[in-house]
């Protein structure tokens, strides 16, 4: 009996290798804390939309104003006056006459104080008033300190860990608070910078910790997550923008939870490729065995606990490599290269298009607040569309089609004329519907088309074009002055182009993550000797796919 028992336990064991490819309560567990993370690192992320967003604002006229001076008054001269002037009065206006309307000639001189509806935005603390440049820098120069994480977060995700810099980018973020306590415009933006610079390097390590303990079948799944994630601190910040206009108070209600992510100490674990691929074979072989018993999984643990670091690398199909690989390495591989500079070109115009699309929405005629939520509902629908289309049909062509598509809707809209308002707005939200499979879409087929020994580099690098993008998206308005349909054209040009650049990148579709820089080499060698019809048979190599660039 004892026997059979035995037997039957030997038979329903699998291998070590399918721990990492079955999906369970592990990933469940683990993709809600990369998730939850990315919710409120998103909130801090476009924190600037309103806490730097435009107020009502007029000319203070001293001889007007009570003690305590209010911005509607019914003594403002009946004529059209623009805020950044000020009305003239009267020369026969003499001290003690009460102000109206017929104080005031036709006349205006320049403005030098200003009295603001509220004190919602930074507009009013820091006096901003007629001064776009600095209120439209805010968010740009956020965006610089993101370019500086996507410079800084892959490296750190491949040297120290995914999981530490997670942890500190994430508790790092609540270094915004200091933005409270400032009344100096080059100290806000400069903290400004400094926690996105921080806060930015999350995004990349918890997008590779997912990719990477998921499996090949569920790299779709962990990409539509994180963006979902995304999507939800975009609507959730919105939503608590609207009840808490205060932006003193928002920030306060935003940047205090990410200091709980310290318990991701205890609560989350490291890429078992990670370690395996860094010399910490016995950290691997415990992640192992802990995925293994949490999802419920039959393995021979004996088996496990006697591999060594080759063992592992054999077992995990992970090809083995003495030499670290770095920038030197990609700047050798045409490969490599080719794949980074349209990944992220990519990159860079589905962050550029899908959040210019969310800066301009905010022109659409309604409330800003529901034109904001409106621009992120449309994004939720698209990682449907995405996670099913790249499961059933493959990553490139509907990332191919979807930026052609978006491209065309968005030149569209720039010249739908205005009457025709459904028309245009149905084509700028069909546009930002597809952008975000695409956002959603480049962000896993970059994961996999990179090797495990420099992913989180590449994706830094791919993040840092991101970054570019986000960084201009909020300056595009600006092209309204010269002409209302030349952002239209920029984010229709830079997609059709995106989708064009496609058609040089492979399949990635159900094939195993490559781990070195050589194996993507190889195969280029082997698809050409193939394409001249040189045999290459006995050439293959195990825990490699051959047809990795098919």
């Amino acid at each position: 009996m004892g026997a059979d028992n035995f037997e039957s336990s030997k038979k329903d064991e699998i291998e070590i290798i399918e721990t990492m490819e079955k999906f369970g309560k592990y990933q469940k567990v683990q993709y809600f804390y990369a998730c939850i993370s990315a919710i409120f690192i998103t909130m801090i992320h476009i924190n600037y939309v309103f806490v730097a967003g435009d107020l009502n604002y007029r000319c203070r006229i001293p001889e007007c104003e009570n003690q305590y001076a209010v911005y509607n008054v019914t003594w403002w001269p009946s004529s059209t006056i623009d805020r950044c002037t000020r009305p003239k009065l009267k020369e026969n206006f003499g001290v003690g006459q009460k102000c109206t309307n017929e104080s005031f000639t036709h006349a205006v001189e320049e403005c030098a104080d200003w009295v603001f509806e509220t004190n919602n935005t930074v507009i009013a603390t820091l006096n901003l008033a007629c001064q776009p440049w600095k209120s439209n820098l805010i968010g740009t120069i956020h965006n610089v300190g993101m370019l500086l994480a996507g410079i800084t977060s892959g490296w750190l995700t491949d040297r120290f860990g995914r999981k530490p810099t997670l942890i500190i980018c994430s508790v790092g973020s609540c270094i915004g608070h200091l933005k409270t306590f400032t009344s100096s415009y080059y100290l806000y933006v400069f903290i400004e910078m400094l926690e996105a610079a921080v806060a930015g390097g999350s995004y990349t390590a918890a997008m590779v910790l997912m990719i990477e303990i998921g499996g090949k079948k569920n790299r779709i799944l962990s990409g539509v997550l994180f963006a979902y994630a995304v999507y939800m601190g975009e609507s959730l910040f919105a939503c608590i923008a609207m009840f808490v206009p205060d932006w003193k108070n928002l920030i306060r209600i935003i940047y205090s939870p990410p200091i709980v992510f310290i318990t991701y100490i205890f609560l989350l674990k490291e890429s078992p490729r990670w370690q395996i691929l860094n010399g910490r074979a016995e950290d691997a072989k415990s992640t192992l065995l802990h995925i293994a018993q949490l999802n419920n999984i039959n393995i021979n643990k004996q088996n496990l606990a006697n591999m060594n670091a080759e063992g592992l690398k054999k077992e995990l199909k992970i090809e083995n490599y003495e030499l670290e690989e770095g920038y030197s390495n990609v700047l050798k591989s045409k490969e490599i290269l080719k794949r980074v500079l349209i990944g992220a070109f990519c990159r860079f115009t589905a962050s550029f298009v899908y959040y210019g699309l969310m800066v301009n929405s905010v022109y659409l005629p309604g409330n800003q607040y529901t034109n904001f939520m409106l621009s992120t509902v449309m994004s939720y629908p698209g990682e449907l569309i995405s996670m099913y289309l790249m499961n059933r049909i493959g990553r490139k062509l509907p990332m191919m089609y979807g930026y052609f598509t978006c491209g065309v809707l968005c030149v569209a809209s720039g010249w739908i004329p205005e009457e025709y308002t459904w028309l245009k707005i149905s084509s700028f939200l069909f546009g930002k519907l597809l952008v975000s499979i695409c956002y959603t879409g480049v962000i896993t087929y970059t994961m996999e088309l990179f090797p495990t020994s420099v992913r989180g580099t590449l994706l830094g690098v791919c993040a840092l074009a991101s970054s570019t993008g986000n960084m201009f998206a909020p300056l595009t308005p600006i092209l309204n002055t010269v002409s209302v349909i030349l952002p239209s054209m920029f984010f229709g040009g830079f997609a059709i182009i995106s989708g064009a650049l496609l058609t040089q990148t492979p399949e990635t579709k159900d094939l195993p993550l490559i781990d070195t820089i050589e194996q993507v080499e190889r195969s280029a060698k082997l698809k050409e000797r193939r394409r001249r019809g040189i045999s290459t048979k006995g050439e293959d190599n195990y825990g490699f796919d051959n047809n990795i660039i098919a």
